[in-house]
């Protein structure tokens, strides 16, 4: 990898798309799991039966989408770190 230039602002804004397309499909991944998991806990409550493991399922999204997202964000940075210290 090359070091960016950011020398203009047309430079700053294509490294910035650079950026976000780093994680972008577990970032995606983690919000739908995390948006589905909460749908599936406040819902849990008007099935019945099913309410308890639908609950336990909703948790389980909920946190293996938030998993999901802050990996992602951590691939991000680091990502950002190397590019980074190629201009040192």
């Amino acid at each position: 990898m090359s070091r960016p230039d950011l020398t203009d602002d047309a430079k700053v804004a294509q490294y910035r798309a650079e950026l976000r397309a780093v994680g972008r499909n577990q970032r995606l991944a983690g919000f739908a799991l995390v948006i589905l998991g909460a749908v599936a806990v406040w819902g849990s409550g008007s099935v019945g039966g099913a309410g308890p493991m639908l609950q336990w399922i909703g948790y389980g999204a909920l946190a293996f989408g938030w998993a999901l997202m802050l990996g992602a964000i951590f691939m991000r940075t680091r990502y950002h770190r190397r590019r980074m210290a190629e201009m040192d």
